[in-house]
């Protein structure tokens, strides 16, 4: 059974994480969205340490709030004025973007529930019959390489990843 204060420290960090979230994307200076970005990075550290994995936990510090923040801040150093601020959108690119924000919603939330597991069965299917899915098979679907498994595409975002950065210092220098 948890306790309440495991409870209230699992809102404090799941209130974080969604308020964060949304000052990333509305704020209009980029270098307080790379801040607020940081800070749902470290939220998330939490909800994993309140689950128990501490590895998970020590790494999403480590690599992504330490590393790749420290990636992104640079790239957004060297391409911008840390200062400058975004324009307004107009009002075709707001609807433009909450239509397929919404899309993007309705697409993940779809292939979350209905996308075949790797003892293929969805997640929808294992709610209603009661199966369980266990850590491990969580595991070997992202770190596996084959049918329904998840390190190639995250090997193939990190190498485009790369190839943004690149191509912003290429960029920059050429100013």
């Amino acid at each position: 059974m948890d306790s309440v204060g495991n409870i209230i420290v699992y809102f404090i960090a799941a209130i974080a994480i969604a308020v964060f979230s949304v000052l990333t994307v509305t704020s209009r200076r980029i270098l307080r969205s790379a801040t607020y970005l940081l800070f749902v990075l470290l939220s998330t550290a939490v909800i994993y340490f309140q689950l128990g994995y501490q590895f998970l936990g020590a790494v999403q510090i480590a690599v992504y709030a330490g590393g790749i923040m420290v990636l992104f801040v640079f790239a957004i150093v060297l391409t911008h004025k840390p200062n400058d601020r975004s324009g307004v959108l107009d009002t075709h690119r707001r609807i433009v973007g909450l239509v397929a924000s919404g899309l993007g919603t309705v697409l993940l939330l779809f292939a979350l529930f209905y996308m075949p597991l790797p003892h293929d069965a969805s997640l929808a299917e294992c709610l209603t019959s009661g199966r369980e899915i266990t850590m491990q098979q969580i595991g070997e679907a992202f770190t596996g390489s084959g049918r329904l498994q998840y390190l190639l595409p995250f090997e193939a975002i990190s190498v485009l990843l790369l190839a943004c950065i690149i191509g912003g210092v290429t960029i920059a220098r050429k100013r």
